[in-house]
C-alpha cells in the first residue's frame, strides 16, 4: 500500500479541498495574518476605563456623544490628579463653529463623563475666542435649541449645566439673544418655583436683562411675572 504524504492541502468535514497553505506557515499564522486590523481614532487616547465605544447603546444618545467617539470634536480630555482640563488639537479660535459649536452644545443634555465635561468646556472655551460674536450669530438658532433642550432635562446636572450655558451665549451676543427668549424661558420658568433653583434662576434672568437690556424686561416678565428689573 502507498504511504500517504502531507501536501499542506486542508479539508473541511465534507472531504473538499478548501485551501493550500504557504510552507512555513501554520493555519493559525495565516487566520492572524487576515484578521483586519482595526483602525486607531483620535478618541481612544481617552481613558479606555471611562469610555467604552460598544458599550453605547442608548438610543436617546445625542450627536456629540457618537461624533466624539468617532473623532469629531478636535479635543480630548486631559485627566490632572486635582481638575480635568481640554487638550485641543486645533486652537478654538480656528475651529468652525459651525459645526463644532453646534455639536458641543448638542453635548450640553449629556449624563456621562466623560461627555458632560467635554461638551460644557468646550462650548464655553469657544465662546471665549476673539470673534466668537460674529462666528455665533449664523449658528444661534442652533445653540438656542440646543440649550432650552438641556433646560428641559429632568436631570439636575443637566440643567444646571443649561443654565450656566445661557449666561455664556448672553454675555457673547447679548440683545441678540432678545428673540429667542420666549422659548428658552419656557422650561426656566416652571423651575422657578424650585427652592433650589430660585435664587440661581433670578441671578441668570437678572444677567439676562443686563446684556439684553432694556427691551428684554417685556420678554422676561412675560415668562417670569414674578421678576422685579435690575433698572428700578
Amino acid at each position: 500500500m502507498a504511504s500517504s504524504r502531507s501536501t499542506g492541502t486542508t479539508f473541511g468535514v465534507t472531504g473538499k479541498k478548501t485551501g493550500q497553505l504557504k510552507p512555513g506557515k501554520s493555519s493559525s499564522e495565516t487566520l492572524l495574518a487576515t484578521k483586519p486590523q482595526k483602525l486607531s481614532r483620535p478618541s481612544d487616547k481617552l481613558n479606555p476605563k471611562t469610555v467604552d465605544p460598544f458599550a453605547a447603546t442608548n438610543k436617546s444618545q445625542s450627536a456629540f456623544a457618537s461624533v466624539y467617539m468617532n473623532g469629531g470634536v478636535p479635543c480630548r480630555l486631559i485627566h490632572g490628579s486635582v481638575k480635568h482640563k481640554l487638550q485641543w488639537s486645533t486652537p478654538p479660535d480656528e475651529i468652525p463653529f459651525d459645526p463644532v459649536l453646534v455639536t458641543l452644545a448638542d453635548g450640553l443634555k449629556e449624563t456621562v463623563h466623560p461627555y458632560t465635561f467635554v461638551s460644557r468646556n468646550g462650548f464655553q472655551e469657544m465662546l471665549e475666542v476673539d470673534g466668537a460674536y460674529q462666528k455665533v450669530l449664523p449658528i444661534l438658532p442652533k445653540i438656542t435649541f440646543s440649550i432650552r433642550a438641556a433646560l428641559s432635562h429632568k436631570d439636575n446636572s443637566v440643567f444646571e449645566g443649561g443654565l450656566e450655558a445661557l449666561v455664556q451665549l448672553s454675555d457673547v451676543v447679548g440683545p441678540e439673544l432678545n428673540q429667542h427668549l420666549k422659548t428658552i424661558l419656557v422650561p426656566v420658568s416652571k423651575r422657578m418655583m424650585d427652592k433650589k433653583y430660585k435664587d440661581r434662576i433670578t441671578e441668570v434672568v437678572q444677567r439676562l436683562e443686563q446684556n439684553g437690556g432694556k427691551d428684554s424686561l417685556v420678554i422676561l416678565k412675560s415668562k417670569i411675572p414674578t421678576y422685579s428689573s435690575i433698572f428700578t
